[in-house]
């Protein structure tokens, strides 16, 4: 399967991808310019939505819709220096769809 690549997060983190050619969204810490910055990657149909940990909490709201879809994939990956745990949460929200348990719950 092809598709488009989009990175989602502030300009620090997206700044490294961008000069490899994927398509960057920096965003300053608004929940406003987040969501409705979510809202444009989806209209433009990426496979892989890569979000920095940061802003992984407003941005879910919007991508939430798109968790029962098989695309986009949305990822979250840690990207401050005190980990929030977002990161862990979404990933065990997709390994609990995919086989109906959370290996990473407590």
């Amino acid at each position: 399967m092809e598709g488009k690549v989009a990175i989602f997060g502030s300009a620090d983190f997206v700044m490294p991808f961008a000069a490899l050619g994927l398509d960057a969204y920096a965003v300053e810490p608004a929940a406003d310019q987040i969501q409705e910055t979510a809202r444009q990657i989806l209209r433009e149909q990426y496979t892989l939505i890569v979000v920095a940990e940061n802003i992984a909490r407003q941005a879910q709201p919007v991508f939430d819709a798109t968790l029962k879809k098989t695309t986009p994939c949305v990822v979250v990956v840690p990207f401050t220096a005190e980990p929030t745990g977002v990161a862990t949460e979404s990933l065990g929200r997709m390994i609990k769809l995919a086989t109906g348990i959370n290996i990473l719950s407590n």
